[in-house]
Parts: structure tokens; sequence; C-alpha cells
């Protein structure tokens, strides 16, 4: 619930007065959903967004509560996408580094052609003329809190005795990629180092990062959150980067059927130092993460302090689980314009994800199946299934698996 949300009959007679079965109602700051959820009820199209993954995840749930009634009522839904603008942020702060980039080539190329010291003109191009590459990895330092470093190949900043690799902007973080950081590591005797990305490859596993800390160089990997481009959250220390997570499942097929269960799901999230919050905490209680669990925190008057563990078990974490159990028959069309200046259809190289099956849990019930429905092929073949997995931090963690069906 959120403290603005409207009750449905206000929004059921709203809907009703302005619109008729089969319009489009579009609310653009969701909240927790009830204007879309209104709207599916009454027969109307939607679109909703909002800022805050915790929204746009309780709305998801919402409507998918929805949508089960209006089935069970008998009646047809439609079925609805959620779209991430992420990398469409990156996007363009790329192109506005390109266009930048641009005008300082531009302003430099005038000195050239100026008559001047070409000394002078040249010493100032290589100072002004930072790339673009330098200016986005020192946006995500600054975000994290790093202090730039030189003379790396692939290390860029340290961090509390920790050295920082600040990944590609477009595409994952690779084996490959990690692979050389624990090259560079291992040769100048550095031991830890902390890799930030936007994405990383499906194959990047916890027994992999447990070789490299085995062969001597401790990994984490942390997704670099999107707040990085609101200066006023970098600004207020809000940005928050997250381990990376690993979810689990295992397959089950006879015949032209499959079943997935859902068996573990591993994080080392921390956000908070717990012994020195203890330290300068008054009386009182607080909610903190460190190193993958959640602990209760709390203070008395005479300075008593008492641990309570939140998540006993890797559960605890799990609050929505979804399975698309054809991942690749659904690739995503996007309109671009090409050198014509036309509008054309192409394929963006992603997929879209399906939610074919879901189990979460709700104020209601806090209970959720670990085994999917048994979902059955039409033909036979190799199908790539995805699971995916919303924490109750509202991080998503997804998976790959393979199934042969004959």
């Amino acid at each position: 619930m959120y403290p603005t949300q409207k009750p449905e009959a206000l929004l059921e007679r709203i809907i009703k007065a302005s619109s008729n079965e089969g319009d489009l109602v579009a609310d653009f700051f969701c909240g927790s959903g009830t204007t879309a959820a209104v709207a599916e009820k009454l027969g109307r199209k939607w679109i909703t967004t909002d800022l805050g993954r915790f929204s746009i995840h309780t709305a998801r749930k919402r409507l998918i509560g929805v949508q089960r009634e209006i089935k069970v009522a008998g009646k047809d839904f439609r079925a609805f996408e959620v779209l991430n603008l992420g990398k469409y942020e990156r996007q363009f702060f790329m192109e506005d580094l390109t266009a930048k980039d641009a005008k300082n080539t531009q302003r430099a190329q005038k000195q050239i052609d100026s008559p001047g010291d070409l000394g002078e003109t040249f010493a100032n191009l290589a100072v002004k003329r930072t790339t673009k590459e330098d200016l986005y990895v020192e946006l995500i330092l600054e975000a994290y809190k790093a202090k730039r470093v030189t003379g790396h190949s692939h290390l860029h900043g340290t961090k509390s005795g920790r050295f920082v690799h600040v990944g590609p902007l477009d595409v994952p973080v690779t084996q490959t990629r990690l692979t050389e950081i624990f090259e560079e590591c291992r040769q100048k005797l550095y031991t830890q180092v902390d890799v930030l990305g936007f994405e990383f490859e499906m194959g990047l596993t916890p027994q992999f990062i447990q070789e490299l800390k085995e062969k001597g160089v401790s990994v984490t990997l942390k997704y670099i959150p999107k707040d990085v481009f609101d200066k006023r959250a970098v600004e207020k220390g809000q940005v928050r980067f997250f381990d990376v997570a690993y979810v689990n499942a295992k397959e089950k097929v006879k015949g032209k059927t499959v079943t997935i269960t859902l068996t573990d799901f591993v994080t080392h999230y921390t956000q908070d130092d717990v012994e020195e919050l203890q330290q300068s905490m008054r009386s009182g209680s607080k909610v903190v993460i460190e190193d993958g669990q959640i602990i209760k925190v709390e203070k008395d008057k005479n300075g008593i302090i008492n641990r309570t563990l939140l998540t006993k078990n890797w559960f605890d974490w799990i609050d929505y689980w979804a399975i698309d159990f054809d991942y690749l028959s659904k690739k995503e069309i996007i309109k671009v314009q090409n050198e014509k200046g036309e509008t054309e259809e192409v394929w963006s190289g992603n997929y879209i994800f399906e939610n074919e099956w879901q189990s979460f849990r709700t104020k209601k019930s806090s209970t959720l199946e670990f085994t999917s429905i048994t979902h059955e092929y039409k033909q036979s073949g190799r199908y790539k299934v995805m699971v995916k997995v919303v924490d109750i931090l509202g991080i998503d963690t997804s998976k790959i698996m393979e199934v042969n069906i004959v």
C-alpha cells in the first residue's frame, strides 16, 4: 500500500465517466498500480509507468492477481509486458557524450586552423580531449565513491583497500573480461577487486568466482544501478551498488513435458557495516544487510546489543519468480530511422521475457510454490527456458536453462 493510493471505487467512477470499453487509459505515476488494475477489470487497455522498481514490481503482482480473478470468472483478459528503460538511459548518456566529444573536436580544430602557437594549441587539446570512456568511468567511480587510479590495463579505481573495475556501458561483463582482470591482479599481487557492470554474462557462476578466490584474488560482482545517471542521487549519496545474486533451478523432462523447480538463491548483498553501525547507533533498532543476510540490530539504553537474523533460509529472499518456457521465441523488435530517414523495424538483439507461469508473495499469503506447473511443448527440439527471480529488494536475477524435448 502507498500513502497516496486511491480507492478502487473512486478510480472506477473516473474511468467509467471518461472512457469507453476498449479505450486506452494511462497513468504515468502508477504507485501500486490501482489505475491499471481498475482499467483491466473494466475492459480498458492501459499503459502505466513509474521510476521506482518497487512500484513496478508491486503493480506487476497486482495485475497478475487481477488477471487470475478475471480468468476464474471465465472472462477474457489481455497479456501485458514489463519494459525496462535502463538501456535507453545508457544509450542517451552515450549519445550525449558523443555530441560533447564532437563539439570539443570542432573547437580544437578551430584552434589548430587559427594563427598562433601550435605547440600550445596541441597541449591544450591534449588536456581538453577526454575520451568518452574516461567520462563514463569517472561518472561510475564518483557514484561508487571510489578514487581513480592510472597505470593499469583493467583496473580503474580503488575503494576501502579494494581495486575497482568499471564494466562496459553497452555489453555484459564476460568471463573473458574477469579472467583478464584476474591476471592483472595476480601479476601485481592484488588480492581484492570489485567488478561493476550493468549486465553480467549468463555463464558467470559462484563456482567460477570461487575458483578465482582460491587462486588468490577475491572478486565481487556488483550491479551498476540506473541511479548513477541521476546527478542529485549521486550528490546525496543515495546510489546503491548491490552484489550480483545467483539463482539455481533444475528441470524434470518427461516426454514432451517439463517442470521447473527452484532450488537455491545465492546472494552476498552488503549494504551496511554492522560493526560500525553498532558503535555509532543510539538506542533503538535498525534492519541492515550484510554478506547476504538481513539482520535486525537492537540496542537498549544500557548499550546492550542484540542481533536477530531475519533471513534464515535462501527462499526468505525471494518475493516473486516466473518462467518463460521458450525464451528465444519472442524477439524484441524496435522501430529505428535508417540513413534515409525512413522508419523501419529491426531486431534489437534481445528477447522478450513472457511470464508463462509465476508464483509470488502477497500480504494475504506469504507462501511460495517452488515447482512450476507442467508445461507441454508441441514439437521436439532444444528450448531455452528462462527463470527470473525478483528478490525482496526488488532486484531481478535470471538464469537460462536448456531442455531437450524428444
